[in-house]
C-alpha cells in the first residue's frame, strides 16, 4: 500500500512538472513572430530578445515596472520615444508599448543601439544588458580600467547586485535558448 502511494505521488509530481513545462513553452512561443520580426529588423539575435523578454516580463504584455517601464521588454518612455522619433512615428504615446508588436520593435531597437555602443569590448552583451537594466550612467561608473573592454572585469566591478543578477540571468537564458535551438527546438 505504501509503495502504491509513492508511485502515485511520483506520477502526480511528474504530470504536474510536464504540465508546467508545456504551459511555459506555450507562453514563450506566443509572441515569437513579433520578437523575431523586431530582432531581424534591428539586427539583434531573436534568441537574445526572447531572453530579455523572459527576464523582463515573463512574456506578459501587460507588465508594468516600478520605474514606468511597460510591456514585454519593459520599455521606458524615453527609449520608446527615441524609437518612435527615429522611425518618424507621429503622435506616439508610451502606452502603445503595451502592444506586443510596438513593444518588441522599440525594445529590439534600443537593445541594438546598446549592443553597438559597446561593440569595442570583448563581449558587448554584459555591457548592453547592464545599460538596459541600470542605465548608461551606472555602466560608465563600472566601465573603468580593464573593465573598459574586458567583460569579466566589468561584471566584477558592477556594484549593483540586482543588475549583476539580471545580466547573468539573461545570459544564462540566452545560452539555454541557443542550446534548444541547436537541438532543433523552437
Amino acid at each position: 500500500m505504501k509503495r502504491r502511494w509513492i508511485w502515485l505521488s511520483l506520477g502526480l509530481l511528474l504530470a504536474g512538472a510536464a504540465a508546467y513545462v508545456w504551459r511555459e513553452a506555450r507562453r514563450e512561443r506566443k509572441f515569437e513572430p513579433q520578437l523575431r520580426a523586431a530582432a531581424q529588423r534591428y539586427g539583434v539575435d531573436p534568441l537574445l530578445v526572447k531572453a530579455v523578454v523572459w527576464r523582463e516580463s515573463r512574456f506578459n504584455p501587460g507588465a508594468r515596472g516600478a520605474s514606468g517601464e511597460i510591456g514585454l521588454m519593459q520599455v521606458q518612455e524615453v527609449a520608446a520615444q527615441e524609437w518612435a522619433d527615429t522611425e518618424r512615428i507621429g503622435s506616439f504615446a508610451h502606452e502603445q508599448c503595451f502592444n506586443p508588436d510596438t513593444n518588441a520593435l522599440a525594445g529590439a531597437f534600443y537593445l541594438s543601439k546598446l549592443l553597438k555602443r559597446y561593440a569595442g569590448t570583448d563581449n558587448p552583451l554584459p555591457y548592453a544588458l547592464a545599460d538596459y537594466n541600470a542605465g548608461r550612467g551606472n555602466v560608465l561608473k563600472w566601465n573603468t580600467g580593464a573593465a573598459t573592454t574586458n567583460s569579466v572585469q566589468f561584471l566584477a566591478q558592477m556594484s549593483f547586485p540586482g543588475t549583476k543578477a539580471y545580466v547573468k540571468s539573461v545570459l544564462r537564458r540566452y545560452a539555454f535558448y541557443r542550446f534548444l535551438f541547436r537541438l532543433g527546438w523552437r
